[in-house]
């Protein structure tokens, strides 16, 4: 039986909730400190009439910090509702779900996780995209995204390629050589699909990101081909910027959605494509 996932960001909120909770309660403490305070200034105040200017400055002192002190933990409060709900909620971490879609890294256990509960569903192994897959020679490089039905290998342009080329990089080569034998190892279609971001490109070589995108889904294909891996199971689709990851009025936003991705489809969603 494969033992629940720790959540790393659950365990994040749940330290960072105790941590507001005790400086919540030490708050309180100096707060119910500051209004007794307060009180007893008053009643000094209203007993020793002849010294208005003296205990006039010494209320305004302590009114002055207890108002600082209700800010505070009107503060402490809001940061409490966004650090979310800890273990004693009775919230029980969820671990991440295999078959659902995800990015799951390499060499993390999700990987084969996943391919067994597919299995242990009845699944047909040979529609298992995951089966018998080396994904231990995966490096940090190579996001491995599970949907239903196929398995994609997401890599950063930025590795692959110089800004606005087609042409591998050094490290696209290496990154790419680690995903021939896992490619090798499967009978599914091979779908090399080429993203870029929303800015245009306008060159002789590409007169739009339709061109560019096109060139690197080819140019992956043409280095496959050339290292083993059968030609009739591949197939080069550019999707210039339709397909975002994330919002592309940001540097990071465009970095994430400039990449390559790398299909492994099962069976039944390669028939559907060639309907």
């Amino acid at each position: 039986m494969t033992e629940p996932v720790e959540n790393p960001s659950f365990n994040s909120a749940g330290s960072a909730r105790k941590v507001l909770l005790e400086r919540q309660r030490q708050l309180e403490q100096e707060l119910a400190h500051a209004r007794q305070a307060t009180r007893m200034v008053k009643r000094q105040v209203a007993n020793a009439a002849h010294e208005p200017d003296s205990e006039g400055e010494t209320e305004g002192w302590l009114m002055t910090y207890l108002d600082m002190m209700t800010l505070l933990l009107v503060l402490l409060v809001v940061m409490l509702a966004f650090a979310g709900k800890g273990k004693g909620s009775g919230e029980q971490a969820q671990p991440l779900n295999p078959l659902s879609e995800g990015v799951l890294p390499a060499g993390s256990g999700l990987l084969e996780q996943a391919g067994q509960s597919l299995r242990d569903k009845g699944g047909d192994s040979t529609r298992d995209p995951l089966q018998g897959l080396p994904l231990d020679r995966l490096g940090k490089d190579i996001e491995v995204v599970v949907k239903e039905g196929t398995v994609s290998f997401r890599i950063s342009s930025e590795i692959l390629f110089s800004s606005a080329q087609a042409d591998l990089s050094l490290d696209g080569l290496r990154v790419l050589q680690q995903l021939v034998p896992v490619l090798n190892s499967s009978r599914h279609d091979v779908v090399v699909v080429g993203h870029t971001d929303s800015l245009p490109i306008r060159s002789s070589r590409f007169p739009s990101n339709w061109e560019l995108s096109g060139a690197r889904a080819g140019s992956v294909v043409r280095y496959l081909e050339a290292n083993g891996v059968v030609r009739q199971r591949m197939r080069a689709v550019g999707l210039a910027d339709t397909k975002p990851l994330a919002d592309n009025s940001t540097l990071e936003g465009r970095a994430n959605n400039r990449r390559v991705e790398l299909i492994l489809e099962a069976p039944q969603a390669a028939e559907k494509s060639d309907d």
